[in-house]
């Protein structure tokens, strides 16, 4: 359908610069292919939530990415550290190792509330998915229901991060469904109840979740009370 639009309008074009009349006689016909090639490549913002560490607390933050096709970039704005600065590097080879890749187009991140400072790379899991969802590569439905984080390796896989107990009680507190970090953080929020808790291993599986529904490992912790 794509190639045959362009085609048409190939010809119409040509035609056009060869006899300025046909540009009324084929206006409806330009206007339906550039609203219809617009439209295939449409402006999209997600939101997506992770969390930072104040002492002993956590406050959850919200990502906002915003993907648009008006040039090419990558901008990260909301007081990140250099940690959260170079993370465009780890999350573009993480996604192209698993089969997916950071978009050619121009990407805002920003990360609310903007008067925080935000440190390390625990972010990367939260603001690759956001890329994902907001390029359309994953579907976007479910992921205002987790905190996501976990710092990524090269290869997608995930390395643990700190903080864990106090972002498990602050998303629980907040009403959040679950939250979905690295496996090896899994045992500490677990320990928070009302909280369903997924450790994940790569990148993959959380795609995957998102995507197909494929089910992540949840942690639970049974206490003996004999």
């Amino acid at each position: 359908m794509v190639c045959i639009g362009l085609s048409f309008l190939r010809i119409i074009f040509f035609k056009c610069i060869l006899n300025p009349k046909t540009i009324h006689e084929n206006a409806d016909f330009l206007k339906y292919y550039i609203i219809y090639f617009y439209k295939k490549t449409p402006i999209m913002l997600v939101k997506i939530y992770g969390s930072a560490i104040f002492g002993v607390a956590a406050q959850t933050i919200t990502i906002e990415v915003n993907v648009d096709t008006g040039g090419v970039g990558y901008h990260l704005v909301g007081l990140p550290d250099n940690a959260i600065k170079e993370s465009s590097y780890r999350i573009s080879a993480a996604l192209k190792n698993v089969g997916y890749k950071i978009p050619g187009k121009k990407i805002t991140i920003n990360m609310a509330p903007a008067d925080l400072r935000k440190e390390g790379a625990a972010y990367d899991l939260s603001i690759a998915i956001g890329i994902l969802a907001a390029s359309d590569q994953i579907l976007a439905e479910n992921i205002n229901d987790y905190i996501i984080m976990g710092e990524l390796s090269l290869d997608g896989s995930l390395q643990p991060i700190k903080g864990v107990l106090p972002i498990a009680i602050q998303a629980r507190e907040e009403g959040f469904k679950g939250i979905i970090l690295p496996v090896q953080n899994t045992r500490e929020a677990a320990i928070v109840d009302n909280l369903e808790v997924y450790g994940v291993e790569n990148i993959k599986e959380v795609i995957d979740f998102f995507n197909e529904g494929c089910q992540l490992q949840k942690k639970m912790i049974i206490y003996n009370t004999k």
